[in-house]
């Protein structure tokens, strides 16, 4: 269950997509809270065909970031890859439904993963990309490294270390988790702290 306790808000479990996603938005009470005048939403999402990591970041017009949501969409090991996938893309669609971000941060295939694995995650940042495509959304896509690189300081951070910064840049009491929704936060606020102007 994702977790996203900042200072002062209570979390409560979303309602979570048809592809099995399960998260926890950052006010209780509604499914989304309302957008604050002037802030950008970025969506972050870190692809895998059982697990999909996300989180929901807002940028306020003062550069301060909140966490609104992260989670995860999980996928049955027992189903067809085509059921899967179709799952994913549900998941992320209606995560977009309910945040109408701005713009969409994915995380792009490790070069280091073997061919299979490599191509089998291709297919999830596929749905992924379409979902955001069919929103003509802004998407950005970086490498694991480059997203480590800009929310830790080091490319080659542990899973721990990314919570944990995580947790710092937001202010949360605790580091969001699992570590894959950990990671899809990680990828919203790579994309935040690299745009210096503001989002479109």
């Amino acid at each position: 269950m994702g977790e996203t306790p900042g200072e002062g808000d209570l979390g409560r479990t979303a309602t979570p997509p048809r592809g099995g996603g399960e998260g926890t938005p950052g006010l209780p009470g509604e499914s989304a809270p309302e957008r604050e005048a002037g802030s950008r939403i970025v969506l972050g999402v870190d692809p895998g065909t059982a697990v999909t990591g996300y989180g929901v970041v807002a940028r306020r017009v003062d550069g301060s970031m909140r966490l609104l949501e992260c989670g995860v969409i999980r996928t049955s090991a027992g189903e067809p890859l085509p059921s899967r996938i179709r799952d994913i893309f549900t998941g992320v669609e209606e995560v977009i439904e309910r945040f109408s971000p701005d713009a969409v941060s994915v995380e792009d295939v490790f070069q280091g993963k073997n061919v299979r694995s490599a191509l089998t995650l291709g297919h999830a940042r596929g749905a992924i990309l379409l979902a955001a495509a069919l929103r003509d959304l802004l998407i950005a896509e970086y490498s694991p490294r480059e997203i480590k690189k800009v929310v830790v300081g080091t490319g080659s951070a542990t899973k721990d270390q990314v919570g944990y910064m995580v947790q710092r840049h937001l202010r949360l009491r605790t580091p969001p988790s699992p570590a894959d929704a950990a990671d899809g936060v990680a990828a919203a606020l790579c994309h935040c702290l690299l745009s210096s102007s503001p989002l479109p």
